[in-house]
């Protein structure tokens, strides 16, 4: 469909790729990763044909439509949502109004000339057209996109220039989605989703009837929708089979293969250097001599490139606060007449690491703005607890940034404790570097400014740390940093991101904001899913979960009073008596492992029963890699009922 040949494009003097040989079928579906700067972006472009190579060829096929999406930079204006993605259909709406117009001349004309049987026939082609384009559905499609994009009905005849940057770049994909060109081409299209659309864009994608390639910083979105993965890397590009993940695991063994290869080659090199050094002097041996020489002319050398710097950061740890961080009361909160939530009551712990989730528009930033002291509360009482210092990292945080200051200079000045060095490899972390680091503040683009003020927050951090949507701009990597960072800081966390990785590895806890009432469960955030899908219920926990869902789902605990933390971790829970609150937890725990493991046997013989039927060996490697998963969770969950039910025992 589209074929690149020894594809080269530089960046001035500097190169961002080279000898790129790719050929993109009509299926394909391909996630370009790389880190920020190796031209993934200009990749994409190159393909859209708003950039041109410096070096090799691109050749298309006859009658491919490409259609890009940038990251930003969408600015409509003139037409409400509907009549702006209904623009799409232009030409199928003027075939539409051609049947009219030629079925009102035909019902003029006498049905026995020769104009009629002229104008009947174009008027078949014409219907024939229509109805093969799907063209009495095209309304349908557009209320079907734009409701799974996140716009509410309402919202369908509201100009366009009303809504923000991030609701026209998702209009701008929906009327991408709507063409559907031949090759679609996405730069970052899950930067301005909610969970709920990005789910929406998801299954979307999987139905996609061409190709596509895009470029995200989201793994588990990259894991879903493609099955190639192509890496940008030491101004090569590398192909690897299968979503993120398994891109992961076919690195490190390219990796290690590569490296074994290099140390065989080298001591070959170095057998044969040796020999011809040794006996170069000896006319008996200048015929081994010379076909050593040869030999060793034709060795095509294998360069192993330099390895990835892993950034490791800690946060430095604040002091400690007391057991209760925060406590809602009864809370609500309305803007005039404008509700957005009501009757909110719940706890935060020390220790608690909380997601706060709910569609865009819910209400997420305005809690953790009231939670931030930023919002007063409408009535109810908000407490903060003792010796807690709270630390808040909005979405435009860049807005409080001094814009004359350098960002070396400015984070110096914030840790003047730490050395240059390792100002330099934080900000590197946050993928600022070399002469990045001496530039002003006022110079920097919104994102880098808002990655800049994470960064800047995370040096002398307070103990009650309150991030929103603190993922964003970040690549996997400087994602992954964040992330280790946050699970090794002893304070406490709420945040808001719309990530589902970074929501799944750090979450303990999660509150969701939805239809006017805050809700707090008990659970991580797989446990949260797995109980609004239904798990909660006796029926379902009977029944086998989806197969990308492991089996860790504790009980919910929906107490708006006072909902208490998940059971403490086994070296916590001590042999001495546990008070009442403690005990009844402990008795939730026991009776939802009870369940768990219900569920668990019913999957585990499932899995058994399907391994019995041979069908393909990829099948029987993934049954079988699942079946030990599942076994593997029930080992541990019965060591933990066992813990569970001790404590218990010698509590009565």
């Amino acid at each position: 469909m589209i074929q690149l040949s020894e594809a080269g494009k530089r960046f001035g003097p500097r190169i961002l790729f080279e000898d790129l040989n790719w050929l993109i079928t009509p299926k394909e579906r391909v996630g370009i990763v790389g880190s920020n700067g190796t031209g993934k972006s200009t990749l994409l472009k190159v393909l859209a044909g708003i950039e041109h190579l410096d070096y090799g060829n691109i050749s298309s096929a006859k009658g491919i439509r490409a259609g890009y999406l940038p990251q930003d930079g969408i600015n409509l204006t003139g037409r409400s949502v509907f009549a702006e993605c209904m623009s799409v259909f232009d030409s199928l709406r003027a075939l539409e109004q051609e049947q009219k117009d030629l079925a009102h001349r035909m019902a003029e004309l006498d049905h026995e000339s020769y104009e009629y049987r002229r104008i009947a026939e174009r008027y078949h082609q014409a219907q024939d057209e229509f109805t093969a384009r799907d063209g009495y559905n095209i309304e349908s499609r557009v209320g079907g996109v734009l409701t799974g994009l996140g716009f509410a009905r309402n919202d369908w005849e509201r100009r366009v220039e009303e809504f923000s940057g991030g609701w026209q770049m998702r209009i701008a994909l929906a009327k991408l989605l709507l063409e559907e060109p031949n090759l679609l081409l996405l730069d970052e299209p899950t930067n301005h989703l909610d969970i709920e659309a990005r789910d929406w864009l998801e299954h979307y994608l999987s139905n996609y009837p061409h190709a596509f390639v895009l470029i995200s910083h989201d793994r588990y979105f990259l894991d879903i929708t493609v099955s190639k993965i192509a890496e940008i890397w030491n101004k090569r590009v590398y192909f690897y089979t299968g979503g993120y993940s398994k891109y992961e695991t076919q690195k490190t063994e390219r990796r290690l293969q590569l490296e074994a290869a290099y140390k065989n080659q080298r001591e070959r090199i170095e057998a044969l250097e040796a020999f011809i050094n040794r006996f170069r002097a000896q006319a008996t041996k200048a015929k081994q001599v010379q076909s050593r020489i040869k030999e060793l002319e034709k060795i095509e050398r294998i360069e192993v490139p330099p390895d990835e710097r892993t950034i490791h950061f800690r946060f430095p740890q604040p002091k400690p606060s007391g057991r209760i961080v925060a406590e809602f009361r009864d809370v609500s909160k309305s803007y005039g007449s404008k509700h957005v939530f009501s009757h909110a009551s719940f706890n935060i712990e020390r220790g608690d690491r909380i997601a706060l989730v709910g569609v865009n528009g819910a209400g997420k930033s305005t809690l953790i703005k009231l939670l931030s002291g930023e919002e007063p509360v409408s009535t109810g009482e908000y407490v903060i607890g003792h010796n807690v210092e709270t630390d808040y990292f909005a979405q435009d945080q860049y807005k409080a940034l001094n814009p004359e200051s350098t960002i070396l200079d400015d984070l110096g000045s914030v840790a003047p404790r730490s050395s240059n060095t390792e100002l330099r490899t934080i900000l590197g972390s946050f993928l600022f570097s070399e002469d990045d680091v001496f530039k002003r503040i006022g110079v920097l683009s919104g994102g880098e400014r808002n990655r800049y003020a994470l960064a800047r927050m995370l040096m002398v951090p307070g103990n009650f740390m309150l991030l929103d949507e603190p993922t964003n701009h970040l690549d996997i990597r400087a994602k992954d940093v964040l992330l280790t960072a946050l699970r090794n800081y002893n304070g406490t966390v709420v945040f808001v991101s719309h990530d589902r990785y970074f929501l799944d590895q750090l979450a303990t806890r999660v509150i969701e904001v939805a239809d006017g009432a805050v809700t707090a469960y008990a659970e991580n955030y797989e446990g949260y899913l797995w109980r609004k899908s239904g798990g909660g219920s006796a029926a379902a926990a009977a029944q086998p979960a989806p197969a990308a869902t492991h089996a860790k789902a504790p009980a919910q605990h929906k107490n708006h009073a006072k909902p208490q933390p998940p059971a403490p971790p086994k070296a916590a829970q001590g042999t001495g008596r546990l008070n009442p609150i403690k005990l009844r937890q402990m008795k939730e725990r026991q009776r939802s492992i009870e369940d768990e493991v219900t569920r668990l046997e019913v999957e585990i013989a499932d899995f058994e029963q399907a391994l019995a039927t041979f069908q393909s060996a990829d099948q029987s490697i993934e049954l079988a890699s699942l079946l030990e998963s599942r076994r593997s969770d029930m080992t541990q969950l019965l060591a933990e009922w066992e813990d569970v039910s001790s404590t218990i025992d010698a509590n009565r």
